[in-house]
């Protein structure tokens, strides 16, 4: 290292807005030739003697803006440079978006360091390292000859709707389409010899993927960033992609993974709440691939089976390029809104009579089709989640902590869902009654109706409590909750769609779209042919499913937004803390900066809520503002109390943009 550079400049793994800027710190002799930009190391605060962590971002020249005394580098942690520039570009500019800290975004790009992973790497040849590229085993298919490959060769931003069906692999395992068309489109990439990025939702898209680019691309290209690793086996996922050109898989945070020549990141339904990110500054999976895009002109694809009203606004734009199948592909899909169940059977399952032959025929190879599996996806996982008072109809809520009751099984006493508490002695709050009535059924009590209409078929039980992945070929009524239908072989002879209404009743601006997307996905899981029966939901969400004009519900979505001012028509940012601290937040924002502010209005005993609404133009500059004000805050002292000494924190600010909790 030359002489001159003699200045690290270092960002502290620290959470406090106050501490988010880099620090300058002299570089010892001892220690010039590891402190190289992008290592962990540890460094003095001059606060009570503390030792803190951090990345050095950059190396300076002695005397660069401060000519004074600067403290050591206390140690280099580690030789290996694990926080790239692309990726600190990425995290500083993340966090000036959304007003939170860079070092929040690191941890989420950065696993914590394993030890023994790290010296086997270091151990390891470059030619181990890192795989060299070849061409891939397969093209993209369905799109035209070559399209999406050209496409992604110019660094095009894709919208891409998905092809609604199944495909077998050649070890014989079935998969969706769509992990087809992406494991190609990667593959392709990285036979280029750049690295292909590809986020999902959860864990069982990410199986899929997996198994179809095992089927093209070797091991050794493949890397999956996996939350549910282990945390030795995710740090050596991260050296592998920081090592040369990969193909990284992953949930959320794939999108921060490094990357040597980033060819391709593509993001895999992107209306899927999974998405959004539970951790400050809660950054979406989709915005940040935007800007990471943005910052290294690669191809970015956002796919699924149903089109987001964020993705379609950035097709209007201009932004995105839509693309679709070169032949269409739907669902045969039947509606049954207003049918009857005239068999006794299907009055004893609760379902249509139409819906109740579907299955029927599916089951048994009547009416000209293959027997096989039959899927029906419903709501809620449990026996009974939710019970109600005979006389009044009111929820039965429990005695001891007003959680919901339910039953966990047919007979079991009722119980509360929060506490677990039994309801032995319950009394409506309202008319003093005793006995209850199921509101909603749930995959265990469905499951038990329908085996005793269809009486000598198995019934498999798929939801969070009883994970399914697959099932085979053979006839059986496999009842799965939303999100955890399982892949049938050959896929399903019949699917049916119940519990739409009880999905359509949540309250949020998503509901419309998250409801053709759960039933989209469960559609896709049909043989060819197959039918897929939606019970008792009708209007034009239903005949917009029916039809398959998905792109078109989100342009006509965008337009309502469009006109009553709510996202993504407009950006939000909610604030929420103390009033004072709220009302200071907001009153540091230019008032002509916003479109309007809504509250505050209290959350609970204690907290506030203020709303800010803004134009996309705008973002950079209110974000400045509320970033601003939450460093002030955090920097207030209060007065201590009386008899006590020191002072208190100031009570902190939760600021999150585009807040998915209050659409």
């Amino acid at each position: 290292m030359a002489a001159a550079a003699r200045v690290a400049r270092v960002v502290l793994d620290s959470p406090l807005p106050q501490l988010d800027h880099l620090f300058d710190y002299a570089v010892p002799d001892e220690l010039a030739e590891q402190a190289v930009p992008g290592v962990r190391v540890r460094v003095p605060l001059r606060t009570a003697g503390r030792i803190a962590d951090g990345y050095l971002v950059e190396l300076a020249d002695a005397g660069e803006g401060f000519d004074g005394s600067l403290s050591p580098l206390e140690e280099v942690v580690s030789p290996v440079p694990v926080l790239t520039a692309g990726v600190w570009t990425l995290a500083r500019k993340l966090a000036d978006r959304s007003a939170g800290t860079a070092s929040d975004i690191l941890r989420l790009a950065v696993p914590g360091r394993m030890v023994r992973a790290e010296k086997a790497w270091l151990a390891s040849t470059e030619e181990e390292r890192s795989p060299r590229p070849r061409p891939p085993a397969i093209s993209v298919r369905g799109y035209g000859d070559g399209l999406l490959e050209q496409a992604v060769a110019r660094g095009e931003r894709l919208a891409l709707q998905a092809i609604p069906r199944l495909s077998a692999l050649p070890d014989g395992t079935w998969v969706g389409e769509w992990a087809v068309t992406l494991a190609a489109l990667a593959a392709a990439c990285w036979a280029e010899g750049r690295t292909a990025i590809i986020a999902v939702p959860d864990h069982r898209d990410l199986d899929q993927l997996g198994a179809a680019l095992a089927a093209i691309a070797p091991a050794e290209a493949v890397v999956r960033a996996d939350a549910s690793q282990a945390n030795a086996d995710r740090y050596r996922s991260f050296l592998a992609a920081l090592s040369g050109p990969r193909i990284v898989i992953g949930n959320r945070s794939v999108v921060y993974a490094p990357a040597e020549r980033l060819g391709l990141i593509v993001v895999w339904e992107d209306s899927d709440p999974l998405h959004a990110e539970p951790l400050s500054p809660y950054v979406h999976t989709r915005d940040a691939a935007l800007v990471r895009q943005e910052l290294t002109g690669c191809a970015l694809v956002l796919s699924g089976l149903v089109r987001s009203v964020e993705a379609q606004r950035l097709v209007e734009l201009g932004w995105l390029r839509d693309v679709g199948p070169a032949r269409a592909v739907s669902p045969r899909v039947v509606l049954t809104a207003n049918q009857q169940a005239t068999e006794d059977a299907a009055r004893a399952a609760r379902i249509p009579s139409l819906a109740w032959r579907a299955a029927r025929e599916a089951l048994s190879g009547d009416g000209g089709r293959p027997k096989g599996p039959v899927l029906v996806q419903v709501a809620r996982p449990g026996y009974v989640p939710q019970l109600a008072c005979v006389s009044c109809g009111q929820a039965a809520r429990c005695n001891t902590c007003e959680g919901p009751l339910g039953q966990v099984r047919a007979g079991a006493t009722p119980s509360c869902g929060w506490c677990g508490a039994l309801a032995t002695e319950w009394t409506c709050e309202r008319c003093d009654g005793h006995r209850f009535r199921m509101v909603s059924l749930g995959s265990g009590r469905t499951a038990e109706e329908l085996g005793r209409a269809f009486p000598g078929i198995r019934v498999v039980v798929a939801d969070g409590d009883h994970p399914v992945q697959r099932v085979g070929a053979a006839p059986a009524l496999v009842v799965a909750t939303r999100g955890a239908e399982p892949i049938a072989e050959g896929g399903y002879q019949a699917v049916l769609l119940l519990d739409g209404e009880r999905m359509l009743a949540r309250e949020t601006l998503h509901v419309a779209e998250d409801c053709l997307r759960w039933w989209s996905s469960a559609a896709t899981l049909a043989a060819p042919g197959a039918p897929t029966v939606l019970v008792g939901v009708s209007g034009p969400l239903a005949r917009t499913f029916a039809t398959g004009r998905l792109v078109d519900f989100a342009r006509a979505e965008l337009a309502d937004r469009r006109e009553l001012r709510f996202p993504p028509a407009v950006r939000l940012a909610s604030i929420t803390g103390t009033d004072q601290a709220v009302r200071a937040a907001i009153d540091a924002v230019d008032a002509a900066l916003l479109i309007d502010v809504l509250g505050p209005a209290p959350v609970d005993d204690q907290l506030v809520r203020g709303i800010l609404r803004f134009e996309y133009s705008r973002g950079p500059e209110v974000a400045a503002a509320v970033r601003a004000a939450v460093v002030r805050n955090a920097t207030k002292r209060r007065k201590a109390p009386a008899g006590r000494g020191g002072f208190r924190p100031a009570p902190a600010l939760r600021v999150r943009f585009d807040d998915p909790e209050i659409l």
